[in-house]
């Protein structure tokens, strides 16, 4: 089970949860105190504001962070949940739980993730720019983008609320 949450929810969603896996993936990853009852070989760290196209200081998700992401949660034995947070728990989290999903799943219909996303939380805004390279780097021949396209935008807000994703 994967559970999505902004950094001011880490380390409540981790404690209910029983999380064993974060995976932090924000601008300024330094900030981010890991819960105590979680190894640091169990939490990944992938340093990135939230932008979609190169921008004159700032750091654009690329192709090495995705693969980052993906290495990451391949290694995740799923015995206890995986944590996926962002700063506001919106747009690089959810982007991030869309690809861990879909690469755990290759039969899955990738629309069917993008509704649970969207069902699970109505403020959900998966970052595109990640989006389309996890469908490359995932062999999902654009069928990722379009999914995130008839999910449409979140409600504006400015934090998100924690919420879960289950694998099958």
């Amino acid at each position: 089970m994967i559970h999505v949450c902004s950094l001011a929810d880490l380390q409540d969603t981790v404690k209910h949860t029983g999380a064993s896996h974060v995976l932090t993936v924000m601008a300024n990853v330094a900030q981010v105190q890991r819960p105590a009852t979680v190894l640091e070989a169990n939490h990944l760290r992938v340093q990135m504001d939230d932008i979609t196209e190169p921008t004159e200081g700032f750091v654009a998700p690329n192709e090495a962070h995705v693969a980052r992401v993906l290495e990451f949660v391949r290694r995740w034995d799923r015995s206890a949940p995986l944590v996926v947070h962002c700063y506001a728990g919106i747009s690089r989290s959810t982007a991030s739980a869309f690809a861990a999903v879909c690469m755990l799943n290759p039969q899955r219909d990738e629309r069917d993730i993008a509704r649970l996303i969207r069902a699970a939380s109505p403020i959900a805004s998966p970052n595109r720019l990640l989006v389309s390279l996890a469908d490359r780097a995932l062999g999902r021949d654009g069928r990722m983008v379009r999914a995130l396209d008839e999910m449409g935008p979140g409600s504006m807000t400015v934090a998100g609320r924690p919420f879960r994703l289950d694998l099958e």
